[in-house]
């Protein structure tokens, strides 16, 4: 590392956030502009909030996943609907992948799936090569419902659909 990133490093509060940013730095190679833009971006401090949500039998290793995601790197305005943030993720897919964490792959959009015999449409489906997983996203606008979590376990414990 230069003596641009240690500056960069420096007023940060914790031992933890300055030890994660040098490590990031050093494995990912990453240049002072991009270290400043994790910095900035809180990376640190989003990948403990989503370790926080992991419970100790949780087959999802801490580490692995940032949270909460920020998107408004696609400039949407206020009022836009789950096909413009769809079309927005693709047309940056690089970054929107970044946003996610290292080790993202993207396999397929608008993925149609059948499931006893009926049809279902995955908006987004990645790869992870460290998890050896498919990571599926749906796109989903508005207050939560609890039928997007039944629609996604769905798609979890189905066996038998062919990705």
């Amino acid at each position: 590392m230069s003596w641009s990133h240690f500056i960069a490093l420096l007023p940060l509060k914790s031992d933890e956030a300055f030890m994660f940013y040098a490590q990031d730095a050093i494995v990912r190679n990453l240049g002072k502009r991009e270290l400043r833009k994790q910095i900035s971006r809180k990376a640190y401090e989003r990948r403990e909030i989503a370790n926080s949500q992991l419970t100790e039998v949780s087959t999802v290793p801490f580490n692995v996943f940032k949270g909460p995601y920020l998107l408004n790197m696609f400039g949407l305005k206020d009022n836009y609907l789950e096909a413009d943030l769809e079309k927005a993720i693709l047309i940056d897919l690089e970054a929107f992948i970044l946003e996610f964490g290292h080790g993202f792959t993207f396999a397929d959009r608008q993925k149609r799936m059948t499931m006893d015999g009926e049809d279902f449409t995955l908006d987004l489906l990645f790869y992870h090569r460290v998890l050896k997983r498919l990571v599926a996203i749906e796109l989903k606008l508005g207050k939560f419902k609890p039928s997007y979590m039944r629609q996604m376990r769905l798609f979890d414990h189905q066996k038998s659909a062919h990705l």
